[in-house]
């Protein structure tokens, strides 16, 4: 059945991020599906053919490199997993390009780690890469650069990463491929669970009716998938969370129908400057507001003074993200630094004429400007 919100949800994306789970693309022996693979090749062509461009955020390359080295079980140390996931790549993206080549277009792999996103300028040029691919007519292939990747520069998981992508782009709709079909009312097993069609308005109770649990292959369970819609969902994108074990689930969300559970935008879209600032950079620091200067912000959309700070944690310098918390340890915004910790401290609490008094010169009035901050909640 058609639905008319999910119709013009699809006539307004440009861009379809498609996010495939290690599950979806795996036997039950950890090798590659291939059929299944060759399946979704064919989906995403005939997306393409409707004028509108393909990201592929493809997992499965532990998996596959699990499969090709004999392993029966995902292994659990660093430099075990990064082998598997060495072997399973090249594996994965050869087999990606041979289906695609049936349809007269290439795949290009793209490995990631989250200092991609940290830095401003790779930020820049990945999006670049992706736009020229574009124009090339390939399709767009991403995957966390396991073989290099540690704690620090992880992504945790691909369903992250597919809400970083999304955030690149114009006009995206997130579309995550799982084996489930969507958000369950109840667990994933009961068979009195339904699936909850629709999510007009993001509430943090959802995660309390999702699972955490992950399948043995995966690194994420439904609540991972979650925190990327609301990140997606906050900058002003909407997603779909579908049954990618399902035959034509691309086309039916394609054609508008009542496939997995679709989470709607809150609010407008967000410039990408505030993307990069509120859900690609990870904060270096925080700064401890008062009330008065919570709601300044969240609330009158002010910029940060001095006055308004209790305490700042962390090390940062100018130019650095810092997250904005009240009292009780909330974070409810982020922005860019225009002083460094050491500074902040001196400042915190005073008015501006006071500072301007104590100090021969004053480069910012504001400590975070309106124009560098991004309310969160």
């Amino acid at each position: 059945m058609v639905n008319l919100v999910r119709r013009e949800v699809i006539e307004t994306a440009r861009t379809l991020v498609v996010k495939v789970g290690t599950s979806v693309l795996s036997r039950e022996d950890d090798t590659l599906n291939l059929e299944r693979l060759s399946a979704l090749s064919e989906e995403i062509q005939r997306v393409r053919e409707t004028g509108r461009r393909v990201v592929l955020v493809s997992s499965g390359a532990v998996g596959a490199g699990m499969g090709l080295l004999g392993l029966q079980q995902r292994p659990r140390d660093l430099p075990h997993l990064q082998a598997a996931a060495a072997v399973g790549q090249a594996h994965l993206i050869r087999h990606y390009d041979d289906c695609l080549k049936k349809h007269g277009c290439h795949a290009a792999q793209l490995l990631l780690t989250a200092d991609d996103f940290d830095n401003r300028s790779r930020y820049l040029n990945v999006r670049n890469t992706i736009l020229t691919l574009f124009e090339n007519g390939a399709v767009p292939i991403v995957n966390e650069n396991d073989t290099v990747s540690v704690d620090e520069i992880a992504f945790g998981d691909n369903d992250r990463l597919a809400a970083l992508v999304t955030n690149l782009l114009h006009s995206p709709l997130l579309v995550i491929l799982s084996t489930v079909d969507g958000l369950m009312d109840g667990p994933p097993d009961n068979p009195e669970s339904k699936t909850i069609p629709l999510v007009k308005e993001w509430d943090d109770k959802l995660l309390q009716i999702a699972t955490a649990d992950r399948s043995k292959r995966g690194t994420g369970g439904m609540r991972a998938k979650l925190s990327a819609v609301k990140m997606a969902t906050a900058v002003g994108e909407n997603v779909i969370i579908a049954n990618g074990t399902k035959s034509g689930t691309l086309m039916k969300v394609l054609a508008g129908e009542e496939t997995g559970t679709l989470f709607l935008a809150q609010g407008v879209s967000v410039p990408a400057w505030k993307r990069w600032i509120g859900y690609s950079k990870p904060p270096k620091g925080k700064l401890i507001l008062d009330a008065g200067a919570r709601t300044a912000v969240e609330r009158d959309g002010r910029s940060l003074l001095a006055i308004g700070i209790v305490g700042v944690e962390g090390q940062v310098e100018k130019g650095d993200v810092v997250a904005l918390i009240d009292a009780t340890g909330n974070e409810f915004a982020r922005g860019l630094t225009n002083y460094s910790t050491a500074e902040i401290r001196q400042l915190a609490g005073k008015r501006s004429e006071d500072i301007a008094q104590l100090y021969e010169s004053l480069p910012y009035v504001e400590i975070v400007h309106r124009d560098n901050l991004v309310v969160t909640v």
